[in-house]
């Protein structure tokens, strides 16, 4: 994303200041030592192959924050989300909503919890069923989940779609009138609907002209300052994720190498995978100060067989004897500001 694309993007670090009856220290959602394993193919001569998709992740998301997933492709980001909106079960540990453990509740209440966290998904022409209308597709959640009128869910309907920029008379049209921006507020209007206190947004812009991606990002900082919406947004964008986001999770090959709040991470990332994304940016201000791209060598590695000790070693400039034996624990080395590397 441009610089001057950048720039038409709000900075949210202190928006909720001073919203009444807001408390940023209130954990809407918390995950625990959080995995989810695959068990691959069984063959004649072999046992099952076990793909660690997420291997042990842990955080804490609180009322009205953004906290950002970031890290390349197959690195169990899409597979996180999966498992906070409840779509696939965690294979081991522990997820909490407002306290309470999920693994623990009954069907009903699970239902219940699952109004209170949606998904925004990453492809608005796929997210949407061509043969229904606008206004079906919005009321839907609302005829499953609620005794409301059918003049009442019309009402809500119309409602939300003025809330996400569209007119009335978009009530009544198909997803294929629409360009991809539009689609993009129509799936944001119907994760909505139940009123919810987090929403997983799984690259919700990376779809969309680069032109529309800021008034897209602009709308769901609205939305979120609005309804104090907890926001869980994954993202391989890192330009886009310093302007939104609260705090930064990097995930590499299953695990979280760094977590930090932004300004830290971006301004003394300690993670020598976490500066090498940081380099990659292309931004004028790298230019500017002179800065290096560090170029990893080598193909992440297959989650099917990854690395004895330290996942990254393979590709690490600065690994070393312990690093191949050794997988190091998550530990604070700044204050709040976690890192997984024996030499961080």
């Amino acid at each position: 994303m441009s610089d001057t694309i950048l720039s038409q993007i709000k900075n949210t670090a202190d928006d909720t200041a001073g919203v009444e009856g807001f408390s940023d220290s209130e954990i809407v959602l918390s995950a625990e030592n959080v995995k989810r394993h695959y068990q691959g193919a069984r063959s004649l001569f072999k046992n099952a192959n076990v793909v660690k998709a997420l291997d042990g992740v842990s955080f804490e998301a609180k009322r009205g924050k953004t906290l950002a997933v970031v890290g390349e492709s197959g690195c169990g980001k899409s597979t996180l989300a999966k498992s906070l909106t409840m779509i696939e079960e965690p294979t081991s540990g522990v997820l909490r909503y407002k306290g309470q453990i999920l693994s623990q509740m009954t069907k009903h209440e699970k239902k219940e919890i699952r109004q209170k966290i949606q998904m925004i998904f990453q492809n608005p022409y796929a997210a949407l069923n061509p043969r229904k209308k606008i206004g079906t597709i919005l009321e839907e959640p609302l005829l499953i989940n609620t005794k409301l009128t059918k003049s009442e869910r019309k009402a809500r309907a119309l409602s939300m779609l003025a809330t996400v920029g569209l007119k009335k008379e978009h009530y009544s049209r198909y997803p294929h009138m629409f360009s991809g921006g539009q689609r993009q507020r129509i799936v944001i209007a119907r994760s909505l609907m139940l009123s919810p206190d987090i929403i997983v947004a799984d690259e919700p812009v990376s779809a969309l002209d680069v032109s529309v991606q800021a008034q897209v990002l602009n709308l769901m900082m609205d939305l979120q300052l609005k309804h104090k919406l907890s926001y869980i947004f994954i993202s391989h964008d890192l330009s886009v994720v310093r302007h939104i986001a609260h705090e930064v999770i990097v995930m590499y090959l299953g695990k979280v190498v760094e977590q930090a709040n932004t300004k830290d991470l971006f301004d003394a990332p300690k993670h020598p995978y976490t500066k090498a994304l940081l380099s990659s940016v292309p931004t004028l201000e790298a230019k500017a100060v002179g800065k290096e791209r560090i170029r990893l060598q080598g193909e992440l590695p297959s989650p099917l067989n990854p690395p004895a000790g330290c996942a990254f070693h393979t590709r690490c400039p600065f690994a070393k004897g312990l690093c191949e034996n050794t997988m190091p624990d998550l530990q604070e080395k700044d204050k709040k500001h976690l890192v997984a590397c024996h030499f961080a």
